[in-house]
């Protein structure tokens, strides 16, 4: 396993089902939260669950789209809520059958390379998963929603996709993973906002042509009926695996505090794009 995840203490903040109800935005302060509160050394390594009810997160780039109002009347006439992340990347699927996974380190020692980061994630996951004796690549998935050099696969389907966030000396590594459910039915959606939101213009910006039968959710891949707190289960003993010590914790009076400016400058910098597409 990568040294990375060998942590003398790891905190684990659960929120697989209390996040349901909030919106996607809260997850993002909570992690931009934890960057800062972990890279300055005010709390140890922390691993973070979090779903979210039907929700598209765009990357900035894709607010660049020509048709960009109309795609997100698209999503919100599906019934999902759109959002915008601060960070780059492009649109992914959240719903009640997609896990999001966040582990946290401080780099103030120690630079953290940032395929170091994506490697710990990456050997995390193939631990968790190692008794169903499937290969799990980290490469391009060609045809996925959000491509990636560390997209997740078996037999060449993507079920996850990995990113990075990094902030004042703290590393937050992401994951969404696709539990259950139809992950070729999640990519067909985004296939159609991109079309209705490209439609045949011109672009700066390279947006990815979706093949829905690239991608599939873990269920299906591993012909189990996963369930999220299933894979919770997992997650929790490979990180046991991986620390002296592992304890269930929250956000300390000083991350509250921290939190309310970092959720703020999100809610209103997502307001704004928003705004301006109107």
């Amino acid at each position: 396993m990568s040294d990375l995840l060998q942590q003398e203490q790891w905190r684990v903040i659960d929120q697989s089902a209390l996040a349901v109800h909030y919106n996607a935005i809260y997850s993002f302060g909570m992690d931009d939260t934890l960057c800062a509160s972990v890279g300055n050394g005010i709390a140890p390594s922390t691993a973070r669950s979090w779903v979210h009810d039907n929700t598209v997160v765009l990357g900035i780039q894709d607010t660049k789209l020509p048709f960009l109002k109309e795609g997100i009347q698209y999503l919100q006439d599906e019934g999902y809520r759109v959002i915008v992340r601060n960070s780059g990347g492009l649109a992914v699927v959240l719903d009640e059958g997609v896990l999001n996974l966040t582990l946290v380190f401080s780099e103030s020692h120690k630079g953290i390379d940032i395929n170091r980061g994506y490697d710990a994630m990456w050997l995390l996951i193939k631990e968790m998963f190692s008794d169903f004796h499937k290969d799990i690549e980290a490469r391009e998935i060609v045809g996925s929603y959000c491509p990636g050099s560390y997209d997740l696969s078996i037999e060449g389907k993507k079920f996850a996709g990995i990113s990075q966030r990094r902030l004042r000396n703290g590393v937050a590594v992401q994951i969404y993973l696709c539990v259950n459910g139809s992950g070729s039915e999640r990519a067909e959606r985004i296939g159609r906002f991109y079309k209705i939101a490209k439609q045949n213009e011109e672009t700066k910006f390279s947006f990815p042509d979706i093949k829905p039968e690239v991608m599939a959710s873990l269920s299906e891949l591993l012909g189990q009926n996963l369930s999220i707190q299933d894979v919770m289960i997992r997650f929790l003993h490979a990180l046991k695996n991986n620390s002296n010590h592992l304890f269930s914790g929250d956000l300390t009076e000083e991350e509250i505090s921290l939190f309310e400016g970092y959720y703020s400058r999100i809610a209103e910098r997502n307001e704004k794009v928003l705004r301006e597409v109107k």
